[in-house]
């Protein structure tokens, strides 16, 4: 019996290739694993629990009924990763393109409905060519099975997606749905619309790489919020995001454990320059805070004048978004405000306390803002963090200007703690042009306009630019030194690990979407 389930396992595994040996070798050579490879390298070794190996797509037109493959170029089922339960399905390119058939669809929808009755995270590895032409409207219903299993699982469960091959037309729309998406650097690539289809269209010459390559969418689209060097790391990738969330949204995430020492980080002394309009990098102030090395970046090169991304402060999963000085000054855009919104509102979903670092002189100004909604999208962050109910707690490092202020976590939307740096500047506007509004017909009736306006300009800063009229009023509950900043990061944390929240009844928001 025994030499029966070996002899049957080996014609299953023979299946799911296809025929496609020497495909697989050069997959091999371009640093591609198969299907069965990526699920193994993700799961716990001998955890893996397959379902559905047998299945077979029912097609019987156009010589597909001479054509049968156990699986139907879909591994599904579930296993373990770090000892925790998830659920997975992995494409096979290998086995007609991996393209989605209605028994194919099935099988990834029965593991989307564990999973989300089991409550554990869903992983999809995608490799396919599209929908099965052969079959029709069957296997766009397939898609539409599954798009809706996307949107039902949506803030229950974590759903991450990676992208590891082609994922062309109405296949995109699952990963865009799912929680994170991860892409695989040469090998892989997401477009509604091929670049055959925009040539005859448009008369636009363009690659499958550039037109939806990994590139493309970690830098323009901001489709994808991770870019692998190739399918290890993604699986590696996969992993570590895992790490910072729960098992769902009526969990919280592990707690590593963590013994206290000094937690006093000089290095954050010197991170801000004496001259205000001198950038430097967020990350390093994020360096000094957090745990070491546990910082993991999101969405690293899009949008970059601001940070988002996991880390841990002492052994708790917390979610970061910063101001960058680094890009833009740090002024809030349109990709930005998207892309922190999405972030936060990620992190609330699955309890996960925010940690916000502010230095932001305004929004960006200027009419390509304006015309593409920079009104509408500011206001997808504002209405991300007024929304959240997990801990939250912010730090103001240096300016904290105009309605920039307000959007960025501050107390008035429901920050529970605010710190500020001595460093801190908290006004409507800077200095300069607050002055020239301000004084303008002092300056103007002066005999030395510019001398008389750098007076005005250090009259407005000692009033305003600092932090501590805003302590005096509340909006900030300490002005502390930037060495004791990860202490008291540790501290808010662990008060706030219980907070409940008490929320108006009503069916959901309208996110200006």
């Amino acid at each position: 019996m025994k030499d029966k389930l070996k002899v049957l396992d080996k014609k299953i595994q023979e299946a799911h290739l296809g025929g496609g040996a020497d495909r697989l070798e050069k997959q091999h050579a371009k640093g591609k694993l198969s299907a069965r490879e990526r699920v193994q390298l993700l799961m716990d070794q001998n955890s893996f629990e397959e379902i559905g190996m047998m299945v077979t797509h029912r097609t019987k037109d156009f010589g597909m009924g001479k054509q049968i493959f156990y699986g139907d170029g879909v591994i599904t089922g579930y296993g373990t990763v770090h000892g925790r339960l998830v659920y997975v399905f992995a494409q096979d390119f290998t086995v007609f393109g991996g393209s989605l058939s209605e028994t194919h669809a099935e099988k990834i929808c029965k593991i989307m409905d564990l999973a989300l009755q089991n409550g554990a995270p869903l992983i999809g590895l995608n490799d396919s060519g599209g929908a099965r032409i052969q079959e029709g409207v069957r296997s766009l219903g397939g898609y539409a099975d599954i798009f809706y299993r996307n949107v039902k699982a949506s803030g229950v469960i974590p759903q991450i997606s990676a992208i590891m091959g082609p994922c062309a037309g109405g296949a995109v729309y699952s990963p865009a749905m799912t929680d994170f998406t991860i892409m695989v650097e040469n090998t892989s690539y997401m477009f509604v619309t091929g670049p055959n289809v925009v040539k005859t269209v448009t008369n636009e010459v363009v690659s499958a790489e550039e037109l939806g390559g990994a590139s493309t969418h970690s830098t323009k689209s901001g489709v994808t919020h991770i870019s692998s060097m190739n399918d290890v790391d993604c699986i590696n990738n996969i992993k570590q995001l895992l790490s910072y969330m729960p098992q769902n949204f009526k969990e919280k995430t592990a707690k590593l454990a963590y013994d206290l020492g000094d937690e006093t980080r000089n290095a954050l002394k010197d991170i801000i320059p004496e001259n205000a309009n001198q950038p430097y990098d967020m990350r390093d102030v994020v360096d000094g805070i957090v745990d070491e090395g546990s910082f993991f970046e999101i969405h690293e090169n899009y949008a970059e004048n601001i940070i988002v991304g996991f880390a841990r402060i002492a052994g708790r999963s917390v979610g970061i978004v910063g101001n960058q000085p680094m890009a833009l000054a740090g002024c809030l855009d349109v990709d930005s405000s998207k892309k922190g919104a999405r972030f936060v509102r990620t992190c609330d979903c699955f309890n996960i306390p925010l940690m916000v670092l502010v230095d932001v002189p305004g929004f960006l100004p200027g009419t390509n803002q304006e015309w593409n909604g920079i009104i509408t999208n500011g206001a997808k962050l504002l209405f991300a963090f007024s929304e959240a109910t997990v801990p939250r707690v912010t730090l103001i490092t240096r300016k904290a200007y105009g309605g920039a202020y307000d959007v960025m976590n501050s107390k008035h939307i429901g920050a529970d703690m605010n710190f500020a740096w001595p460093s801190a500047e908290i006004a409507v506007m800077g200095a300069k042009g607050a002055s020239e509004i301000i004084f303008r017909k002092e300056i103007k009736a002066a005999k030395d306009p510019a001398k008389k306006l750098l007076e005005k300009e250090k009259e407005y800063a000692s009033k305003f630019a600092h932090p501590y009229r805003a302590a005096e009023r509340g909006f900030v509950d300490e002005v502390i030194l930037p060495e004791n900043t990860r202490v008291k990061m540790i501290k808010a944390f662990a008060m706030l690990e219980n907070k409940v929240a008490h929320l108006p009844d009503k069916k959901h928001g309208n996110i200006p979407l």
